[in-house]
C-alpha cells in the first residue's frame, strides 16, 4: 500500500503534510529523533518477521507471540471497556489506532501496543498460575473449618494458608519488580537471589520502581484516557441534538411523530460525517477538528468510494452489539459485551482511518475523483444510512434501558454509555 505522509497532530491540516514517517531501522544515522518519537516507535512496532526458510523456529515463535499478544490485548481492552470511566481508555486506544492508520495509511500500524501486549498477557497468566496453589489451599481450609471447626487440623490449615499467602505475595511482587517476564514467574529461587543482590547493593526500591514505572509509562494510560474522553465528547455533541429529536416520540400524536421524523433525517445527515470527523480528530489529536466539517467534506471529494466502503463497514458492524444485548447478561459478564464491541468496531475504525488516509494522499496529489463517483457514493450512502436509522429506532424496544439505547451509538462512543454505566 502506498504510504501517506505523516500528519503532525498539533498543527497540520489534513493536507499540510510533513516528511514521511520512516522506520527506525531505515532512518539515516544523522537524522535527529526526539525522545518522544523514539519512544512511540519502539513500542508501536513489532520486531521484524524472520524469514521462514532461514529461521523456521524463530518465525513460528514470532507468530505464536503475535497471536498471544493480540489475544491478550483484546481481552485486556474488553475488561477495561466494561469498567465505567476506565472505558474511555479503551475508546482512546481505538482512536489512537485509527489515527495511526489515518496519518500513515498503513494498516499494520493499527495496533500500537501489540509489541507490549505479550508482556501484559504473561503477567496476567503468571499471576493466575501463581494463585492456583493458594486457591487449592483455601478450599481445603474452608472444608476443614466446615467439618471440624477449631480442631488441630483446622488450625494447621489456617496457618498453612497464611504462609502460602505470604510466600506467593512476595513471589508475585518480586516477579513484577524484575519485569514480569515468564522466567520471573517460573523461577522463584532466582527472584530471591535477585532480591538478595539488590538489598546488598541497596538499590532494590530504585530498580523495582524504575521497572514498574517504565512498564506503566509504556501503556500511555493518561494519553489514551484523554484522547478517548475528547473523542467521546466531540462525537456526542454532534449526535445529541438529532438523537434527542429522534427519541421524542412516545405516543401516536402528529406533533411528536413529526419531531421524530426530523430527528431521523438529522441522524441520516450526521451519520454520514461523524465517522470521518472522528477520524479527522484521531489523525490531528485536536478537539477543534470536530468543528471542521468543511475540511472533511472537501476530503470526501478525493476518495468517495473508499469512504462509502468505510460507511458500510461502520454501520453493518455496529448492529451485532445491539442484537447481542437482547438477552442482557449479568453485570459480571459485561466484559463479554465489550469483547463483541471491540471485535466488531475495531475493523470499522481501521477502514475509516484508511479511507481518510486515501483522501489525504489524493488531496496532496490534487487528484479529485470524477463527479460520477462522488454522486454515486452520495446516492448509495443515503439508503444505507436511512436503513440504519430505521433499525436503530426499534433497538429501544429490545434494550434494557429503553430510549437510552438510542443514545449509545456504539460505532462512535463507548461500548456502554458512561452515564448509564454509573447507574447500572
Amino acid at each position: 500500500m502506498t504510504d501517506v505522509a505523516t500528519i503532525e497532530p498539533a498543527t497540520a491540516t489534513p493536507w499540510t503534510l510533513s516528511e514521511p514517517e520512516t522506520d527506525a531501522e531505515h532512518s539515516p544515522p544523522s537524522e535527529p529523533v526526539s525522545p518522544a518519537v523514539a519512544f512511540r516507535r519502539e513500542w508501536s512496532r513489532l520486531p521484524p518477521f524472520p524469514r521462514p526458510w532461514r529461521h523456521p523456529l524463530r518465525s513460528i515463535g514470532w507468530i505464536v507471540r503475535t497471536l498471544f499478544g493480540l489475544a491478550s490485548l483484546t481481552l485486556l481492552l474488553a475488561v477495561v471497556a466494561a469498567v465505567p470511566i476506565l472505558n474511555f481508555i479503551a475508546l482512546g486506544y481505538l482512536l489512537e489506532a485509527e489515527g495511526r492508520v489515518a496519518r500513515t495509511g498503513r494498516l499494520r500500524r493499527a495496533l500500537p501496543l501489540l509489541n507490549l501486549a505479550p508482556r501484559i498477557g504473561t503477567i496476567a497468566l503468571g499471576i493466575w498460575i501463581c494463585l492456583l496453589p493458594l486457591r487449592f489451599i483455601g478450599s481445603m481450609t474452608s472444608d476443614a473449618a466446615l467439618i471440624d471447626p477449631g480442631s488441630a487440623i483446622d488450625e494447621r490449615m489456617r496457618a498453612l494458608a497464611l504462609v502460602a499467602w505470604a510466600m506467593l505475595t512476595v513471589h508475585i511482587c518480586l516477579a513484577l519488580a524484575r519485569g514480569g517476564s515468564p522466567s520471573c514467574f517460573l523461577r522463584p529461587i532466582r527472584n530471591v537471589r535477585w532480591l538478595r543482590g539488590r538489598l546488598r547493593d541497596g538499590d532494590y526500591f530504585a530498580v523495582a520502581a524504575t521497572n514498574i514505572r517504565q512498564f506503566i509509562r509504556q501503556l500511555r494510560i493518561r494519553h489514551h484516557f484523554w484522547l478517548g474522553l475528547r473523542g467521546f465528547v466531540g462525537a456526542f455533541l454532534w449526535l445529541l441534538p438529532p438523537t434527542a429529536l429522534y427519541a421524542a416520540v412516545d405516543r401516536s400524536e402528529p406533533g411528536p411523530i413529526i419531531v421524530s421524523i426530523l430527528g431521523g433525517l438529522g441522524l441520516v445527515i450526521v451519520f454520514g460525517w461523524v465517522p470521518f470527523l472522528q477520524a479527522h480528530f484521531a489523525a490531528t489529536e485536536r478537539f477543534g477538528a470536530f468543528r471542521e466539517l468543511k475540511t472533511v467534506r472537501t476530503l470526501f471529494r478525493y476518495a468517495p468510494l473508499s469512504w462509502l466502503l468505510a460507511l458500510v463497514l461502520v454501520y453493518v458492524l455496529a448492529l451485532p452489539l445491539y442484537l447481542f444485548k437482547v438477552l442482557l447478561p449479568p453485570r459480571d459478564a459485561m466484559w463479554g459485551i465489550t469483547l463483541v464491541f471491540l471485535v466488531s468496531i475495531f475493523p470499522a475504525r481501521m477502514m475509516t482511518g484508511w479511507a481518510y488516509a486515501q483522501a489525504v494522499l489524493r488531496k496532496r496529489d490534487d487528484r479529485p475523483a470524477h463527479w460520477v463517483f462522488r454522486w454515486t457514493a452520495r446516492l448509495a450512502a443515503v439508503p444505507l444510512l436511512a436503513a440504519y436509522v430505521f433499525i436503530l429506532y426499534f433497538t429501544q424496544f429490545i434494550g434494557a434501558h429503553g430510549k437510552g439505547v438510542l443514545y449509545e451509538h456504539h460505532a462512535f462512543l463507548l461500548p456502554w454509555p458512561a452515564f448509564l454505566s454509573l447507574g447500572s
